[in-house]
């Protein structure tokens, strides 16, 4: 009985740090480091930039998101689609998270420089500062476009990938940074929009609380329109196909009604599937490109 109950409450410690890495958020960022390095060769990935790449680029994820919570733990509390996390529950307490964070963003710093490549290396390094020091604490409370810019530690996941296969950096690599970059902010204005009141309890400047809604609404229209255009360029510099083309235009086109809908027709209702959809539309999205890359049509 009393090993059962010890192994229980490893489980359920083992289960708050995991819930602090943020493992739907890391998972899209693995699955696109992961497109990245398919993407980079016309075979198959070597497997140790494979399973090192994927390890290394995980943990410091995990790493960076966990590091996030620890400073956003008063805005977590207030909030309510956060404040079931580890840290405003006193599930965890912030030295232990802090200590925690280290070990696994240690871990793969080391594997990615001994592992995979220094560039790797350093180009994952520079997004987790990207995102847990500039996103996190300079610009989340300071601006209502710190998702605008911020947005970039965030597009870095398949140039990571890109770099841990070939050592380098392409202009092909860029394409896929830019998509997900125009990506994230009509992905996140459609979340602040149907969560303002609560951004707006918190203190935290997003589009909505600080320039209204209707501002907002047009601006998640306008960078739908730039994802759009973004999203046709591997197809226009021939890093896809056709069956790439077609998949792109389609899912757009879904994503622009939404958008359009929000513009003329706002409902928080709609604003949840809008933002649903985007999560859908950008793994869709980077599914279609890894198909036409093994199967060119």
């Amino acid at each position: 009985m009393a090993v059962s109950m010890s192994r229980q409450r490893t489980g359920l410690r083992v289960g708050q740090f995991y819930r602090l890495c943020k493992p739907r958020v890391v998972s899209l960022i693995v699955f696109t480091a992961v497109i990245g390095m398919c993407l980079a060769t016309p075979g198959a990935v070597p497997l140790d930039a494979l399973v090192f790449g994927t390890i290394g680029i995980a943990l410091v994820a995990g790493a960076a998101a966990a590091i996030n919570c620890l400073v956003e733990q008063k805005i977590d509390a207030i909030m309510a689609r956060t404040r079931a996390r580890p840290l405003p529950r006193g599930q965890v307490t912030s030295r232990q998270t802090l200590v925690f964070a280290g070990i696994i963003g240690g871990i793969g710093m080391l594997t990615l420089y001994r592992l995979v490549n220094p560039l790797t290396m350093w180009l994952t390094l520079a997004t987790f500062v990207g995102y847990a020091v500039i996103y996190t604490i300079l610009l989340k409370p300071a601006t209502p476009q710190n998702i605008v810019i911020g947005g970039a530690s965030g597009a870095m996941p398949p140039v990571l990938g890109w770099a841990a296969v070939t050592g380098g950096v392409s202009h092909d690599a860029l394409l896929l940074f830019l998509i997900i970059f125009a990506w994230t902010p009509p992905h996140f204005w459609a979340l602040a929009l149907y969560r303002r009141h609560e951004y707006a309890k918190a203190n935290v400047p997003m589009l909505p609380v600080t320039h209204g809604d209707k501002f907002t609404r047009l601006h998640v229209l306008l960078y739908a329109v730039i994802l759009a255009a973004v999203s046709l360029l591997p197809f226009a510099t021939r890093m896809s196909g056709w069956l790439y083309l077609v998949s792109a235009v389609a899912l757009n086109a879904v994503f622009l009604y939404y958008a359009a809908r929000i513009y003329v027709d706002y409902s928080d209702q709609l604003a949840r599937r809008t933002f649903r959809y985007s999560i859908f539309y950008l793994t869709a999205l980077f599914s279609a490109l890894l198909v036409d890359h093994y199967l060119p049509i």
